[in-house]
C-alpha cells in the first residue's frame, strides 16, 4: 500500500493533531502482511540525532528536532515504522529535501514497516530535480522480491 500524504505548516495544533490521529487510524487498518510505504511532506524536522528514537531514526538526519519532527517520530514509533531517508550517511546535496535561500532542512520522509526495511537498498535526493517548488525529488531503491535460485 502506497500513501502520499502533506501537512500543511500553517495548520494549528489541533488540525495536526487530527492529522497524525487520521493517518494513524489509517494505517493501523492495513494488514500487518501488506507493505506500506509512506511518503510525503511532513513538514517537521526529526534533526539528525536518534536519541529516544533507535528503531525508527537511522541517525542520519540533518539539522535539530522540532516539535513537529518529535510527533513525527511518535508517531513511526506508535506503527512500528522507519524513517528510510535517514537510514543512510549521505552528502547535504543528497539529504536536504527543501531548500529556500539559505535555509535548508528534511521535511519531506519516506517511511516503511520495521519488517520490510531490509528490502530498502538506498533513499536519496536528487539535487537537480525539484517535485514542487523548494522541494528536492526523494528517490528510494527497494528489492521487492527475492531472486529464484538458478
Amino acid at each position: 500500500m502506497f500513501l502520499q500524504c502533506m501537512l500543511l505548516t500553517r495548520e494549528n495544533q489541533r488540525k495536526k493533531n487530527n492529522f497524525w490521529n487520521e493517518l494513524l487510524q489509517l494505517v493501523s487498518c492495513i494488514p500487518q502482511n501488506e507493505m506500506v510505504v509512506l511518503a510525503g511532506d511532513m513538514n517537521g524536522h526529526v534533526g539528525s540525532n536518534s536519541v529516544g528514537y533507535d528503531g525508527m531514526h537511522g541517525g542520519h538526519g540533518f539539522g535539530d528536532r522540532n516539535a513537529d519532527g518529535s510527533m513525527i517520530l511518535e508517531f513511526a514509533d506508535g506503527l512500528n515504522l522507519v524513517i528510510c531517508n535517514i537510514l543512510f550517511m549521505k552528502q547535504e546535496s543528497k539529504l536536504v529535501t527543501y531548500v529556500a535561500g539559505s535555509a535548508k532542512s528534511i521535511v519531506d520522509y519516506i517511511m516503511i514497516r520495521q519488517g520490510d526495511k531490509v528490502k530498502v537498498r538506498n533513499v536519496k535526493v536528487s539535487p537537480n530535480e525539484e517535485c514542487v517548488p523548494k522541494h528536492k525529488l526523494l528517490v528510494m531503491d527497494m528489492r521487492l522480491y527475492n531472486k529464484k535460485a538458478t
